[in-house]
């Protein structure tokens, strides 16, 4: 018996209102990073209530389902949200503002979170009307190394039942809220961290001859660096190199630092070149150092790898959206240079990462993420929730 799309949205919309509710609680209430205890807690007894089976528990604070239709064994599809926040002061006046101080879903993967919910409970309520089995992954910490997806892989995530294919969502504010958009192939890149420790010799500011300045060695090690984006890459590859944060041990107006420490990132859409890269910065920042009497430490914190939308499946996925909002609601994305740990699943099987709209410039709802003020137009729940379902039961029955 197929399931047509008016069925789907029906649901979506009946559970609408609740969709909204569990996304403003989880609002009100973020968790950091590996620190998700009670957002687990939640899933697992909203999971309870819709009766749909599940454990608690893979990289601690994970949840996963499991709704498996007639002949569960036919295929199996896995779909992920993910559940930590940010550590952001909210500034939006809202009645489900964060109630922790600092930290705050400013990625939106409290939209993730309670889209994926009613997912479950859409296909819970028609599971006797589709083959194959769906599994449900909510994922703790996407937002710090080494990523939740690479605990929760080598914890097992993807076995018994192992799934075939995988699907995510992520929120975008630049896109308007009824529209969803898809890119088929490299999608975004892989994420390094940088961290580097310039050692001179500090002393009088007036008397720079008896120092090993590491102020002006970082200036010129920068300066440098950005050789790696600029001169030593196949512009077709691309790449970006930034450095968001530097600080001295010690210094003032008048003081040279023995010290200097850098943060900053390195990504690219190339995995030969991501290697290539690393050697290349280590090498150069150690000659500049050294060639300006200092010396320095050059830490490489490997990242996420780039995340790869397997073509057929995303050019199916598409398809399926089209067919579910109408055309003019389907866009195709340029490429992105942000991260993101689904790539680890990408990387062990065909996925297909699909953007969701949730702007409204007329409502002035257009901050992006990972700020202050981003925030979503709500009617995009009632989409996100549907629409994944029906990609889900189409993936299901592609061959």
């Amino acid at each position: 018996m197929s399931i047509t799309k008016t069925e789907v949205k029906k649901l979506s919309k009946k559970y609408f209102k609740d969709t909204i509710a569990n996304r403003r609680h989880i609002h009100q209430n973020p968790e950091l990073s590996y620190e998700e205890v009670e957002t687990g807690k939640y899933i697992a007894s909203i999971l309870e209530e819709y009766g749909i089976p599940h454990e608690h528990g893979c990289a601690e604070n994970g949840v996963v389902a499991i709704i498996k239709g007639k002949r569960p064994g036919k295929k199996v599809v896995a779909l992920r949200a993910d559940i930590d926040a940010l550590p952001i002061q909210e500034a939006n006046k809202v009645p489900y503002k964060s109630k922790k101080k600092g930290i705050m879903h400013a990625c939106g993967h409290d939209v993730h979170t309670a889209s994926l919910l009613t997912t479950a409970r859409i296909l819970n309520d028609l599971k006797d009307k589709f083959a194959g089995t769906i599994k449900f992954i909510f994922q703790p910490a996407e937002e710090r190394l080494p990523g939740g997806a690479s605990i929760m892989i080598a914890e097992g995530v993807l076995e018994n039942p192992t799934p075939k294919s995988i699907l995510g969502q992520h929120v975008h504010p630049p896109l308007e809220v009824g529209k969803v958009g898809f890119r088929p192939g490299k999608y975004m890149a892989s994420a390094d961290e940088i961290y580097v420790t310039i050692k001179g010799r500090g002393g009088h500011g007036a008397l720079p001859h008896d120092c090993i300045d590491p102020i002006l060695i970082s200036a010129h090690m920068i300066t440098a660096l950005q050789q790696v984006v600029s001169r030593r890459v196949n512009p077709t590859i691309p790449s970006v190199l930034t450095f968001g944060k530097i600080n001295s041990t010690g210094g003032a107006t008048n003081i040279i630092p023995n010290e200097v420490k850098l943060m900053g990132t390195f990504r690219t859409m190339d995995e030969e070149w991501r290697q290539k890269a690393h050697k290349v910065m280590r090498k150069m920042a150690k000659s500049v150092a050294k060639g300006m009497g200092g010396a320095c430490d050059f830490k490489i914190l490997k990242g996420y790898p780039c995340l790869l939308n397997e073509p057929d499946l995303t050019a199916a996925s598409k398809e399926a959206a089209i067919e579910y909002l109408g055309a003019k609601n389907v866009v195709d994305l340029p490429i992105r240079l942000t991260a993101e740990d689904f790539a680890y699943y990408s990387q062990q099987m065909p996925a297909c990462f699909y953007r969701l709209g949730t702007g409204n410039a007329a409502k002035g709802i257009t901050s992006p993420v990972h700020t202050t003020t981003f925030d979503i137009d709500e009617k995009a729940l009632e989409l996100s929730a549907g629409l994944m379902a029906w990609l889900a039961m189409k993936e299901l029955q592609r061959k």
